[in-house]
């Protein structure tokens, strides 16, 4: 998610201060949802209870192209909230000695912070004395990671993620890195068994509602669309819905929230971050947004929130993010 918005809102910004002044089918969903994270459970990651011992070294091939040999795992530093849950999930948390702020889940709260999404401290990086940092293809600044290279710590960047595929994709890149590909692969299939339980799940009466994913920062006037590319097509069509954004022909990875835009797009329900939610004030502030009360998801006050930890980090929690857009979505199920 962040890897994409990183462009988008560098790009964006200007577009969306000047244009913030300007001025579906029904079904059996509830009339709002009130801003319920992913699901009870997504404060805690469910950590394998047998990962086994890493097998190391091993030399794996990192995602710039590099490769990266990793002698030891025993002080692992993971770069994004996303790498940290895989980590602690294939049940070496233990291992873990620093966190991104990114990183909200309960099991990683306690652990020193040294990066805020794209802004990494080298020297907070380099003082914990890391076997091995884990960095997604975004992480910067670039001196930062060529200082922490320097300093002949191993680097190895993931690929991002980019919908559902890519889950079981990431789970074994970094388990292979870590010594434990087993344990990776067990991961991969409990994650993709789950994740397929939940759509067998969606409600027979589903009315496959055109969802809208808008990524909002009050505090900065940052309104945004989200179209093809911005990472919630293939969780949106999991729950048996439409992304707005994308069918209404939105071909970026985010658009500069317009009264046109929304009305093309003409969501049935509107996708947020439960933080982005509460920074232009709950739905009372989301459908003061130009256009959003001209919506059916406006008129009815639709709205899905989802943490924005968990939301679009496609990993081992992804079957709880889409059990709880289901439920937001159609209501309870069977």
């Amino acid at each position: 998610m962040r890897t994409r918005l990183a462009g988008a809102l560098l790009s964006a910004l200007a577009l969306t201060l000047a244009l913030t002044g300007c001025g579906g089918a029904d079904g059996p969903a509830p009339a709002a949802a009130t801003g319920t994270n992913a699901s009870d459970d997504t404060d805690r990651v469910e950590p394998l209870t047998s990962p086994g011992t890493p097998r190391l070294p091993v030399t794996v091939r990192s995602f710039d192209g590099r490769r990266t040999t990793v002698e030891k795992a025993d002080r692992i530093v993971p770069l994004s909230g996303s790498l940290s849950e895989i980590t602690f999930t294939l049940g070496l948390g233990d291992r873990v000695v620093a966190r991104d702020i990114t990183a909200t889940f309960d099991q990683a709260t306690e652990l020193p912070l040294v990066t805020r999404n794209h802004d990494v401290s080298a020297e907070s990086v380099l003082s914990l004395h890391p076997d091995l940092v884990l960095a997604e293809s975004t992480t910067g600044p670039d001196e930062a990671m060529k200082q922490i290279r320097d300093a002949g710590v191993p680097v190895l960047v993931v690929a991002p993620a980019r919908g559902l595929a890519d889950v079981g994709t990431r789970i074994r890149t970094v388990a292979d890195a870590l010594g434990v590909p087993g344990a990776g692969e067990r991961l991969a299939e409990r994650s993709r068994d789950r994740i397929a339980a939940v759509r067998t799940a969606i409600p027979a009466h589903a009315d496959h509602p055109r969802v809208a994913f808008l990524y909002l920062r009050g505090s900065a006037s940052v309104y945004l669309i989200g179209g093809r590319g911005s990472g919630a097509t293939s969780l949106l069509e999991a729950a048996g819905a439409v992304d707005a954004g994308a069918e209404s022909g939105l071909d970026k990875d985010f658009t500069a929230i317009t009264t046109e835009a929304l009305v093309r797009a003409a969501p049935d329900a509107i996708l947020v971050m439960s933080k982005g939610l509460d920074s232009v004030g709950g739905i009372d502030g989301l459908v003061k947004i130009p256009g959003v009360a001209q919506t059916p998801a406006g008129a009815n006050r639709r709205v899905v929130s989802i943490e924005d930890g968990v939301l679009l980090n496609y990993g081992p929690r992804t079957d709880q993010v889409l059990k709880s857009l289901v439920r937001q979505l159609y209501g309870a199920t069977r």
